[in-house]
């Protein structure tokens, strides 16, 4: 492990068309001891001559496809960074992201994660929201309540001391859409998260983002939260209703804009029998979804 150095990992797959934007904002940063991994989990489409083109500037890993967990674990098997960050292909960051982070960690041992501000984009880069309501100290309540303000900016948005990723063994690779937030809870479970409120990531939102999946964020979430509570501290399994029931809202919200007004109707009552009070969050959804016609699909 090299003292102070930040080992930056890409994964890519099939990203060609950002991944260029997601390097040069990696080779930018005004933090200077930094490599760059990118690790491309099969891409099909340009994406290997994207990476060639940058030569020795970068480590370039090929795999075959695995998904994004086991590409971003390959990646950090790879470093030797005392830090680690996440930058998926689809997203940049601002120049001083880094070395605000690494002066992060520098106030207290104690962090394990250190998260920064998100400016969301569209395709084109144009912002459509700035989110700032990120928290330090212990999230790990208010990640398993998923509260907007846990860890913002998925994977791009982190960086993470290698010590603690080792320590809880990385990614869980059986994840896809719920990896980060599931690295993000055990992290919290051990280590205290740390906060820079500035805007140093842009976070794009498109139609192929993992998150657009309701199915596969469903399946995901289930098993996380089924490790969450598996032998969880008492303070966390005293909100365990709450948690569940704050999870079904999300997955009926979600379905209900997918169109699956079935999957809505179901995770709305599962929401219900956790947390009653929820009802005041679903009826707007129900006098919409009755104007649109809800059938049971």
């Amino acid at each position: 492990m090299k003292k102070g150095q930040v080992s930056v990992v890409i994964p890519n797959y099939n990203y060609a068309h950002y991944l260029r934007g997601a390097i040069d904002s990696a080779l930018g940063q005004t933090y200077s001891d930094i490599e760059i991994i990118v690790v491309d989990d099969g891409s099909k489409d340009d994406s290997i001559s994207v990476i060639e083109a940058y030569g020795d500037r970068i480590t370039a890993i090929r795999q075959k496809n695995q998904g994004v967990a086991a590409a971003r674990n390959r990646g950090v098997a790879s470093s030797t960074g005392e830090y680690i960050a996440f930058l998926d292909a689809d997203d940049a960051w601002l120049p001083t992201k880094v070395e605000k982070q690494v002066a992060k960690f520098a106030e207290s041992s104690n962090f394990g994660l250190v998260h920064v501000g998100v400016d969301e984009v569209d395709p084109n880069g144009r912002s459509l929201v700035h989110r700032l309501e990120g928290v330090e100290g212990d999230v790990s309540k208010i990640l398993v309540m998923l509260g907007r303000e846990g860890v913002l900016g998925g994977g791009s948005g982190a960086m993470i001391r290698r010590a603690v990723f080792e320590e809880i063994r990385g990614f869980d690779e059986r994840l896809s859409t719920s990896a980060d937030w599931d690295l993000f809870y055990r992290i919290s479970e051990i280590s205290q998260v740390g906060f820079v409120p500035e805007l140093l990531v842009k976070y794009r939102v498109h139609g192929t983002n993992m998150h657009a999946n309701v199915g596969v964020l469903e399946h995901d979430m289930m098993l996380a939260f089924e490790k969450a509570f598996a032998a969880p501290r008492p303070e966390i399994a005293a909100v365990k209703r709450k948690a569940y029931g704050s999870l079904y809202q999300i997955l009926a919200g979600s379905y209900f804009r997918a169109g699956k007004y079935g999957s809505f109707v179901s995770n709305s009552i599962r929401s219900l029998i956790h947390v009653p009070g929820n009802i005041r969050h679903f009826s707007p959804f129900g006098r919409t979804s009755n104007r649109r016609g809800v059938s049971n699909r």
